[in-house]
């Protein structure tokens, strides 16, 4: 079989440039600005973000998580507590979000804290899931544990089914995190390689602003 020549896999990129004269004041409004870009373009799960922890004994792990709202506060996403990711926020809440939006040769990489969110604020996002999603919360109780056969995992779904026809409760082992942003880059994929790159960082308490924006040598 003949290999693909990956070094060879390359692509051009231009477009309009990105100045710190255009961004908004903070992060999450700049964000906001491009997220209704990467909406209105069309991209598949726009809101797909790649989450990335470190656990307790300093190993690294990512996988793409959905995000389900932003603003002043941060960004958030749900999960189940006891999966891979949320006993390694439990250990280090230190995260890593990064929306790969390349389609519009823009990237947005979030670093900053992860809190849970109230049980209160969890249970009114579970609320509006679908049946099928409430119930699969309580499927998987034990996510990212090694199981036989997914015959095990849809048996124990077609259980639940049965049990909770119509409203379902949310478990004690699910629910939401808030990531605090630290610093958050705005990343415009340019010619020759000389991308734009700008980071919002929080100020340090004597420079008199809550946002520093910063540009990054590409």
């Amino acid at each position: 079989m003949e290999h693909l020549d990956v070094a060879a896999l390359r692509e051009s990129y231009s477009g309009v440039g990105l100045h710190a004269r255009d961004l908004a004041a903070d992060p999450l409004t700049q964000f906001g600005s491009w997220f209704t870009d990467a909406v209105g373009a069309g991209l598949p799960e726009p809101n797909a973000m790649i989450l990335s922890t470190v656990d307790a004994d300093g190993r690294p792990s990512a996988r793409t998580v959905l995000l389900k709202g932003y603003g002043p506060e941060g960004f958030r996403f749900f999960t189940n507590h006891r999966s891979r990711k949320a006993r390694a926020i439990e250990a280090d809440p230190r995260v890593a979000l990064l929306f790969p939006w390349h389609p519009l040769r823009r990237q947005v990489i979030v670093e900053g804290v992860a809190e849970r969110l109230s049980r209160e604020e969890s249970e009114e996002y579970f609320r509006t899931r679908p049946h099928g999603s409430q119930l699969g919360a309580w499927a998987s109780e034990y996510q990212s544990a090694v199981v036989a056969h997914r015959d095990e995992v849809e048996s124990r779904f077609a259980e639940l089914a049965t049990r909770w026809p119509d409203e379902v409760p949310m478990p004690d082992f699910w629910g939401g995190y808030r990531v605090l942003p630290a610093s958050v880059e705005f990343w415009q994929g340019r010619t020759n390689r000389l991308h734009d790159r700008l980071r919002y960082r929080r100020a340090h308490p004597d420079e008199g602003v809550e946002w520093v924006i910063e540009r990054l040598r590409p």
